[in-house]
């Protein structure tokens, strides 16, 4: 049977009670050519007279180029510092804290954890399936009264697997909290995107990311995909000019080129398959987990001093071996064909001078 998702009930009492910071830019919409609100200095800056105007705090610009381009409408979309800021807000919305707790899914991202440490939330942890695969039974084991969210990365970090989709909507029919699902990798991925269900289930989040194939992690971007209710509590709690001025132009010029970002994406997807390829046929490697990601996790020999001889040669990539259920492995970001060269070649020199 299907619980009841109750917004209000999962709301902490405090931010029921909050009343937002009203900002001059959020008491204004529409064009002006006067702007005596805000308290700027009207004589401009000295980088661009642009940027001495506070920034338009709900991003709408932005936000109704993504509807063009995800198809999800505007008002069902917040824009965050990075995934981590809505990921941060997810917490202080929804997790009373030293009372709530919240489900992860090791091996996972590690975000999920840190964010609701600093939130004094506690986390109960089902660790996934020897394939890296959701244990339904024990995430249902560990709901209790005060389980208020589940995260789910899909494609997964650091694994690069998809998660079964069919599992995810058993978790979102039966759970009457939020789940969230970390798509920050789907561009990669063969799997389509939870953003199309959004109308059927109301307690649920679709974190995004521009960091990844649209190449912008600099830029610190991250996107969450929810209902209206949901997202005006984002919009609730958000810092007031969350998202600065220049970072808005230059999203805007770079959502132009949708073109030039899937042809990036084929490309990558190329290289990770060829990538895979020549890793199995390395006598150390054990396996590599089939992946629908940017990256590929590797379990091979000797991992920590492998690591350690990339270091030394200037090839920089992530000790896994520590994290539950990852234990020997490497995960190699997939580079440009010249970068993947040369990993591989130091690779194959590592063992060889091993032997």
């Amino acid at each position: 049977m299907t619980k009841p998702f109750s917004l209000t009930t999962l709301l902490r009492d405090n931010i029921k009670r909050l009343v937002p910071y009203s900002s001059a830019r959020d008491e204004f919409n529409g064009e002006a050519s006067v702007l005596l609100d805000a308290n700027e200095n009207a004589f401009g800056s000295p980088y661009s007279r642009n940027y001495n105007r506070y920034p338009d705090p709900k991003q709408h610009r932005v936000k109704n180029r993504l509807h063009q381009i995800k198809g999800v409408p505007a008002e069902n979309i917040f824009l965050g510092n990075g995934s981590d800021e809505a990921i941060d807000i997810l917490y202080r919305a929804f997790c009373e804290p030293g009372v709530d707790n919240v489900i992860l899914v090791p091996p996972t991202y590690g975000m999920y954890e840190v964010s609701a440490n600093i939130n004094n939330v506690q986390c109960k942890k089902v660790p996934l399936t020897p394939d890296y695969q959701l244990n339904l039974d024990g995430i249902a084991e560990a709901i209790d009264a005060r389980t208020k969210m589940i995260f789910i990365c899909s494609p997964n970090n650091p694994t690069g697997n998809s998660i079964n989709r069919q599992d995810i909507e058993t978790i979102l029919v039966n759970f009457d909290g939020i789940v969230v699902i970390d798509e920050a990798y789907i561009n990669y991925a063969k799997q389509l995107s939870f953003t199309k269900d959004l109308a059927e289930f109301s307690n649920l989040v679709v974190l995004q990311t521009l960091s990844k194939a649209w190449g912008l992690a600099g830029l610190r971007l991250g996107i969450a995909f929810a209902s209206t209710d949901i997202i005006a509590v984002f919009n609730k709690i958000k810092p007031p000019y969350n998202i600065n001025q220049a970072t808005q132009d230059i999203v805007l010029e770079a959502l132009e080129r949708v073109d030039v970002v899937n042809e990036w994406i084929k490309e990558t997807v190329f290289e990770r398959e060829k990538l895979i390829s020549a890793l199995i046929d390395i006598q150390q490697v054990h396996h590599v987990t089939p992946s629908e990601a940017n990256f590929v996790l590797v379990k091979l020999n000797a991992p920590s001093e492998l690591y350690a001889y990339l270091v030394d040669r200037g090839i920089i990539v992530r000790d896994r071996s520590k994290v539950e259920l990852c234990a020997g492995c490497l995960r190699l970001t997939v580079g440009m064909p010249d970068e993947n060269k040369i990993i591989l070649n130091a690779i194959h020199s590592f063992y060889k001078e091993s032997n």
